[in-house]
């Protein structure tokens, strides 16, 4: 047990120092990490444990609790959430003091500006790593792609989105069909 809560406080210690974008930015290297370099789960677990996350109240940080607790219980938990949470925290106190210090400068400005499509970029490849993760048929490959041009064409709010989903899924649930 030991030892995965150390994989477990490594891996995420240093996914928060590059969780530029917040955690939904940083999930393909997440799943790279606990799917396949340290073989904690499989496509499919990860998957689940990231829908569970997202409709839950809350931080997106949840979703590493929902990683810890599936790999180590109460204690991967622990473990998974402070170390996600906790060297990014310090990182982000030093440098808005650093950037409060010294705001006039025209390289604070110049990061600034630099940093708001890296952001974009890591949430963009968060998508197509979960959707690469989930979508194993045609049906849900349909689904992801309609979503995708709805959100990004129009105004509609995604939760319209998210109940269809889960719509058609009871639907095709009680038809038989599968996923």
């Amino acid at each position: 047990m030991r030892s995965v809560l150390g994989q477990l406080g490594v891996t995420f210690s240093l996914l928060s120092l590059a969780a530029v974008g917040g955690m939904n930015a940083t999930l393909p290297e997440v799943h790279r990490q606990v799917v396949d370099a340290l073989h904690l789960m499989d496509d499919a677990t990860f998957a689940k444990l990231i829908a569970i996350a997202q409709i839950a109240p809350g931080p997106n940080v949840i979703t590493t609790s929902a990683i810890g607790w599936h790999v180590a219980g109460l204690a991967g938990l622990c473990v998974a959430t402070v170390a996600m949470i906790l060297p990014s925290s310090l990182l982000a106190l030093c440098a808005g003091r650093t950037m409060q210090r010294f705001s006039s400068s025209r390289a604070i400005q110049v990061l600034k500006k630099a940093l708001a499509p890296v952001a974009v970029g890591l949430m963009l490849a968060s998508g197509y790593v979960m959707a690469q993760a989930a979508d194993h048929s045609g049906l849900t490959i349909a689904i992801t792609a309609v979503m995708t041009l709805l959100v990004g064409v129009t105004r509609l709010n995604p939760l319209c989105g998210i109940a269809a989903g889960a719509i058609l899924g009871l639907a095709s649930g009680r038809f038989g069909i599968s996923f």
